[in-house]
């Protein structure tokens, strides 16, 4: 158990007007003071967490360079001769038109503004900047020694710190932020010391910056508000049926089996984004599981109650209720992993009741995890599964922290500026409110997940998983499965993706989106965005290749949204209609999206 908090030092009266900027900022003071007070016994240990663990990499970099100092004299004195190149070039510069040629640098989206080019102070500052990046990279570059692992740990803690100490990220050094200051008096970094304390305030004292305005929407009145009822619920799930909107349906439903690390609802955002409002139109009957937001109580969960209580018994609900003797199966990242282990369970127990099985950005073969194997060892799985032991779940805000550092040029330090420097409020957008509406992991599951999953890869191996006393074989599967990936997932690369498929021995669809891990799946047809790659040669007729790019070389792109592809495929699975479903009166328990969904953190 966590020590009780000291009492905190007392905060001025919220209500209370100041008189005048420095009682103002006395006021900002004083609450900031009060917050961390009270939650500065959760930090420490969280904090000790991430930043030992980088600690002893630059470490061990140091005593690397200390048997050969020639590299880094060889580099130190390469980075001064383009210091004093730059000194020279800013001395000889008479025009703008002079300080402009003379900066030769790579175009970066953080210097947008003209003034990192035509003004000789940020011209300087950029510059600077550029050469000491290019400075610690050459410097990562000359560690032969170290293995792959080591080596991309060190790039990731490198930059970040990188990344933190760019110019512009501070109001002294940012010209859009110089400028606020003075058509404002100051007044922006007022606005932005105040949004600053309410992300701390709304994060029990750790910092995870608002990227959206989050009272700009709500779940079940703009989120979520796809009629459907509630079903059937146990200790882990709600099952959701949702209100058929067309005359006849297909015969075989759709069984939504989305990630518990977030809400189910990026399947169903805003209704021009809601692909379970899209397949309800097309005349899909569709249910969805809703995760409950984990506890302390649900600490003992593990990886097989998520399978049993989960999809096993979802599956059990819809037979028995909607005179269907089968079902597609839809996974969405670590749900997708879940129902790949599923379909080997039920196969392992001649449970025929899977039509068809899609996979969303879900891995089945870990070996290549991207980024996210920064943070996959065991000295760091062991300092959070002692972590998580301590409280019975993992804070979802700290994943949230985790993954946004994987991308912090464009997850953390747009929004810090935005925010805090020039204290502007944050602008509403459905898939930024969803990402921010976290949800914990139980212990026991968690700690599974990883060390199986991630550390030792089991999954792909036959046997190498047991759940439920079911020895876990993903080549027994034979069930019909469709898979999407996306280009610029960084979660799920798509080259992981790719080499999952291939251990099922049924037929197979492989879809490669354009965008990321959200993006790429959330991709209405009337938004005529993104268009995918897919290659007829595989997945109408010969297996597919060992190597990604063997078939991204003879793949075909196609413009437009994949939904339309995929539920085609849906329906030649299984053409046969029905008429539309009624939803059992006598098994509503509430109106959708549910209770288990309302609980943030």
């Amino acid at each position: 158990m966590a020590k009780s908090a000291p009492n905190p030092i007392p905060l001025s009266d919220p209500t209370e007007e100041p008189k005048d900027t420095m009682q103002e900022i006395t006021h900002l003071i004083s609450r900031l003071l009060g917050i961390y007070s009270r939650h500065y016994h959760e930090l420490v240990p969280n904090e000790l967490l991430q930043y030992t663990h980088g600690l002893e990499l630059f470490t061990k970099v140091f005593f690397e360079h200390t048997r050969d100092p020639s590299k880094i004299l060889k580099l130190q004195n390469q980075f001064w001769q383009e210091y004093v190149a730059i000194i020279e070039d800013l001395s000889n510069c008479t025009s703008v038109e002079n300080l402009t040629q003379a900066s030769d640098t790579e175009p970066d989206p953080r210097f947008r503004n003209s003034m990192w080019q035509t003004n000789l102070y940020f011209n300087f500052l950029r510059r600077q900047y550029t050469i000491v990046t290019r400075y610690t990279k050459r410097l990562l570059h000359t560690m032969d020694d170290l293995d792959h692992k080591t080596k991309q740990q060190l790039h990731f803690y490198t930059n970040n710190i990188l990344n933190f100490l760019a110019p512009n990220n501070y109001a002294w050094s940012n010209p859009d932020v110089m400028l606020a200051i003075m058509e404002s008096n100051g007044s922006n970094l007022l606005r932005g010391f105040k949004n600053y304390l309410e992300d701390l305030v709304l994060n029990h004292g750790k910092l995870n910056i608002r990227m959206t305005d989050l009272k700009a929407f709500t779940v079940g009145k703009n989120l979520a508000v796809t009629p459907g009822k509630v079903i059937f619920q146990n200790d882990l799930m709600q099952l959701i049926q949702y209100s058929a909107t067309t005359p006849q349906v297909n015969r075989t439903p759709i069984l939504f089996v989305p990630p518990w690390i977030n809400k189910y609802y990026i399947l169903d955002l805003s209704p021009q984004n809601s692909l379970v409002r899209w397949l309800v139109s097309q005349g899909f009957t569709v249910y969805m599981i809703s995760w409950v937001n984990p506890e302390p109580k649900h600490g003992n969960k593990e990886f097989a109650d998520y399978m049993m209580e989960g999809p096993i018994q979802a599956i059990n609900v819809i037979t028995e209720t909607a005179n269907c003797d089968s079902v597609n199966l839809v996974g969405y990242c670590i749900g997708g992993t879940l129902l790949a282990a599923t379909l080997a369970y039920m196969q392992q127990n001649n449970d025929l009741r899977a039509k068809s099985a899609t996979f969303f950005m879900s891995l089945l073969n870990f070996s290549n995890p991207g980024e996210l194997g920064v943070f996959l060892d065991e000295p760091q799985i062991d300092a959070l599964e002692k972590l998580m032991e301590r409280y019975g779940f993992l804070n979802g805000r700290l994943l949230d922290i985790a993954f946004n550092t994987l991308r912090p040029n464009e997850l953390i330090w747009p929004y810090f500026i935005h925010n805090y420097l020039l204290g502007k409020s944050s602008k509403p957008f459905d898939v930024l409110y969803w990402n921010a509406d976290s949800s914990n992991l139980p212990y026991k599951m968690y700690i599974f997940y990883l060390r199986n999953m991630y550390l030792k890869n089991l999954l792909r191996k036959p046997g190498g998983i047991v759940l439920n006393d079911t020895p876990i074989d993903l080549g027994a599967v034979t069930t019909p499965a469709f898979f999407l990936s996306s280009e610029t997932d960084h979660i799920t690369l798509w080259r992981s993706v790719y080499s999952g498929l291939r251990l099922f021995n049924g037929p197979i669809d492989f879809v490669l989106s354009e965008s990321g891990h959200v993006r790429g799946v959330i991709n209405p047809p009337s938004d005529h965005k993104y268009g995918y790659l897919i290659n007829e040669k595989y997945n109408k007729a010969e297996p597919f290749p060992k190597k990604s790019t063997d078939w991204l070389n003879t793949a075909l792109k196609h413009e437009g949204s994949w939904w339309p592809y995929w539920v085609n495929w849906l329906i030649s699975m299984a053409p046969e209609k029905v008429e539309a479903r009624e939803i059992p009166q006598d098994m509503i328990i509430e109106d959708a999206p549910g209770s288990y969904v309302m609980r943030r953190i």
